[in-house]
């Protein structure tokens, strides 16, 4: 057997285990890294069924965002609008819109138009948002400057980390409540300062959880 198989052969079992190990190491840092919302949902961008414009609505037209997502406020989701509310005004502005053509659909059928959801969370986290916006946290914080955006992608990742890098340090991500649906509005800090900011938590008790219950329940 000796002549068959050279004597450096009886490395070869601890050089393959080696591999695997360095190999699997290497594949699990890569996956940690990398298979996370900053690199799979940033930029995320779908095609939605009537092309709707931020920009326009939102930006050019000064449309505050509760006029669409009416419940932002007062619910724990921010609701998408009924057709209803697009024919508010699209019953007279490009009223015969071939792009249109869902959202009549949806308001002589009752069937809800089929919108594609761009900021979604795990089942198991759980997030308020009238518990955020109500305490100065502004649109733009976890959407981005949604109002500069033709189409809607994801800006932020959303993470447990992101979460959590603005639970610990609040002070510089609020706004006063009358600049919150200001999207081209600064946090109170980038105003006057950190002091401000902490001032600001202070005086309306913000407390952010940072243990695992916050968000896990």
């Amino acid at each position: 057997m000796s002549k068959i198989f050279p004597k450096s052969a009886n490395r070869l079992p601890l050089q393959i285990l080696i591999f695997l190990v360095l190999f699997g190491g290497v594949a699990t840092a890569g996956v940690t890294y990398y298979m996370t919302p900053k690199y799979t949902r940033v930029g995320y961008a779908p095609v939605q069924p009537v092309p709707f414009s931020h920009a326009l609505h939102a930006g050019q037209l000064g449309l505050d965002c509760r006029f669409c997502h009416s419940n932002v406020e007062k619910s724990g989701h921010s609701n998408i609008p009924s057709s209803q509310t697009c024919m508010n005004c699209h019953n007279q502005v490009r009223k015969d819109s071939a792009l249109l053509a869902p959202v009549r659909s949806s308001y002589e059928t009752g069937e809800a138009v089929p919108w594609v959801w761009i900021h979604t969370t795990p089942d198991h986290v759980y997030f308020n948002h009238a518990a955020h916006v109500n305490r100065g946290v502004s649109c733009v914080e976890c959407h981005g400057k949604i109002n500069e955006m033709d189409v809607v992608a994801q800006a932020k990742p959303l993470s447990m980390g992101f979460c959590i890098e603005c639970h610990r340090n609040p002070k510089t991500r609020v706004r006063e409540k009358a600049d919150v649906f200001n999207l081209d509005s600064q946090t109170i800090a980038a105003k006057a300062g950190v002091e401000a900011g902490m001032k600001f938590i202070s005086d309306w008790k913000i407390k952010p959880p940072e243990s695992c219950s916050g968000c896990h329940r």
